[in-house]
């Protein structure tokens, strides 16, 4: 199947473009070899210094999960990035800063930014309206710090459930996907904006990410992680952000790094089919950067393709912004030869190399490479060039009447970070993605009257845990991490005068009514959060079974990134809840659980009846949909299955 070159919206978008690489083209004509590496090097806030920037004329500089300036607060993220770029704008060119940050459900490293619900709830939604609204509400509160990039879409389709990033999949539907990766670009990208676009102050660039089939890993193909060799796994840096090396080898008992980084296999039906689609839909919104994978497709690693990163983005589809690589992403290809793995990347078609670390070893490699032909001069010019346009649509090449690049635009007021409208817009999205699977004998919506209600669960009052991975650290962690409100919060507000008594164990003894459990996946991000089994925890079932003897009718809501394995607590609740990852405002999730909404959203993803049913989803080889259906045994829900309940009675 061909598809069509992206048409990057009209005429005046390409106009757009062919105006950017002139002035790519005037800036480019002035630098040298080691300047145009400079543009394509990435480095790591913790690594490098505002001078190293001025000194080795970098291009970008990043926040990795967690990256925050020692005080974390958006005064001290501006301080911290405006000096990365004065230290670009004192390079022998002064070509500005790019500054990239993982702002994907909000400006999710900052503590006090409003953190939306993960695109696993969006997708439940199905409002692309809403995923714009939520999205240019992340980008005014990131541009407010200075950040001007964000590794935002992701346009995964998680076909194994186990897959820790999951939650970062809208779902199982390559249209749903392109539609909503599209609505985050536009609203990243201010493409309502009077016009300007990547222009006006509060846009942020847009990444289309992982390029390609990250989502279509087979389990145990994980490429990350010697299991051999788990004790050498303590001195890596980017792991040991995932807490001590003992809780590491903990996750690696419960499956983790199994699925991600790993080897995806298929015809290339399924690949343009499932997998391409949705990019197209985000390039022809105006997406000017992908990520490249860290997985392999039949045997190749993104990295390292050229058929899919040269021939088909930038050919068959025409992409003329930058490919950027993943978190030391080119490092894997080769670890025992790292001038190689940089030589096959390069020559691939990766643009900018984000190399946290070893940056200047990078760059060494690289002007090595070009002296021996290794890697044509005019490869790098042309990654260089690539960068540099998109910079130019940004307006950072626009020289003021002194000749300095990026004439200085105002950002977003500081107050914009966790403004009380971007509160309410999260509280709307939390409440809205709920999702109702279970309601016998319409006991759903509550109303005051029907308590007093036992609520027990440690996550019906723990902002951490219904926010989940990607929030303040690359993890995540339970408890109050950043500010917001909590289920519980949401309840006492609905139930006015009603009594709420909130048990975390639910060890309690009198009885009542009604009784709210409310269950919690513990956060986790990228291949720490793979899993061998979904079940739910026994201590998790046995906490319903205790509220379950001492109520008369009983909600279970489980916050989780995946639809899980509920096993007997499906038979044990009236009304099964799920919650997904609901960000900062979860007093949102007892808007419908007491009418104040309606229940509306949908599956994404085919819901597993046991571990064993796994994977499941709608697609086979061929890449034709046969999706399996509610009387298929192995699914307890199919996909599009949600009850609606009426609004407030």
């Amino acid at each position: 199947m061909t598809i069509p070159p992206v048409s990057g919206g009209d005429a005046s978008e390409a106009d757009a473009m062919a105006a950017a690489y002139a002035a790519a083209d005037a800036v480019l004509a002035r630098m040298t070899v080691r300047e145009r590496i400079g543009q394509m090097t990435q480095a790591e806030k913790g690594s490098v210094t505002p001078d190293e920037v001025a000194a080795y004329a970098l291009g970008s500089v990043l926040s990795g999960g967690g990256g925050a300036p020692d005080v974390n607060d958006a005064a001290h993220w501006r301080a911290m990035i405006d000096a990365f770029d004065a230290g670009a704008r004192r390079s022998r060119l002064g070509v500005p800063l790019l500054y990239g940050v993982d702002a994907v459900h909000g400006h999710n490293n900052l503590h006090g930014a409003v953190i939306f619900p993960h695109n696993v709830g969006l997708g439940a939604v199905d409002d692309e309206d809403l995923t714009e609204r939520v999205a240019r509400a992340t980008a005014v509160e990131t541009a407010a710090t200075g950040a001007r990039w964000s590794f935002a879409p992701a346009l995964s389709l998680p076909l194994d459930v186990r897959w820790g990033r999951t939650y970062e999949g809208f779902g199982q539907d390559p249209d749903l996907v392109g539609r909503h990766g599209a609505a985050v670009v536009r609203g990243l990208q201010a493409a309502s904006e009077d016009g300007r676009g990547l222009r006006d102050a509060s846009a942020v660039l847009a990444c289309a990410k992982h390029y390609l089939a990250d989502g279509g890993t087979r389990f145990g193909s994980s490429m990350r992680v010697d299991r051999d060799q788990l004790d050498a796994a303590a001195d890596d840096p980017t792991l040991a952000n995932a807490g001590s090396h003992e809780a590491f080898l903990e996750e690696m008992a419960r499956g983790a790094w199994t699925l991600d980084q790993g080897m995806a296999e298929g015809s290339d039906a399924l690949l343009r089919r499932v997998f391409l689609a949705p990019y197209r839909a985000a390039l022809d919104a105006g997406a000017l950067t992908v990520m490249a994978s860290y997985g392999a497709w039949n045997g190749v690693r993104m990295h390292a393709n050229r058929a899919l990163l040269q021939d088909v983005l930038k050919g068959e589809l025409g992409f003329t912004g930058f490919v950027v690589s993943d978190w030391d992403g080119v490092a894997q290809l080769d670890p025992e030869d790292p001038r190689r793995a940089v030589a096959a990347a390069v020559n691939a078609g990766v643009d900018m190399v984000m190399v946290p670390f070893a940056w200047r070893a990078f760059q060494d490699d690289l002007a090595a490479l070009v002296e021996t032909g290794e890697v044509p001069e005019g490869r790098v010019t042309d990654a260089a060039r690539r960068i540099l346009a998109v910079k130019a649509r940004m307006g950072l090449l626009d020289a003021d009447d002194e000749g300095s690049l990026g004439a200085a635009v105002a950002p977003p007021p500081l107050d914009a970070v966790g403004q009380e409208d971007h509160r309410t817009l999260a509280r709307e999205a939390a409440g809205r993605s709920q999702t109702l699977l279970a309601n016998h004998g319409d006991l759903l919506p509550l109303a005051p009257s029907d308590g007093p209600f036992l609520v027990a669960g440690r996550a019906a009052d723990d902002v951490g845990l219904q926010c989940g991975g990607w929030t303040i650290s690359w993890m995540g962690a339970a408890g109050p991490i950043t500010p917001g409100s909590t289920l519980l919060d949401g309840l006492r507000e609905h139930a006015q005068d009603a009594w709420v008594r909130h048990e975390p164990d639910g060890d309690g003894a009198e009885r009542a009514p009604v009784g709210v459990v409310v269950l919690a996946e513990p956060p986790y991000a990228e291949g720490m959060g793979d899993r061998t089994s979904l079940a739910l925890p026994d201590a998790d079932v046995a906490l319903v079974e205790r509220v379950r003897a001492r109520v008369d009718r009983l909600v279970v809501i489980v916050f989780s990134g995946r639809p899980l394995v509920l096993g007997p607590v499906r038979d044990l609740a009236d009304a099964l809840v799920a919650g997904w990852l609901p960000g900062s405002e979860g007093a949102g999730v007892a808007d419908p659980l007491f009418g104040a909404r309606r229940y509306e959203a949908r599956l994404r993803y085919v819901w597993p009846a046991s571990d064993e049913a796994l994977p499941l989803h709608p697609f086979g080889g061929d890449g034709e949909p046969d999706p399996p259906g509610a009387d298929d045994p192995r699914v307890a829900w199919p996909l599009l299955h949600g009850l609606t309940t009426p609004s407030a009675r």
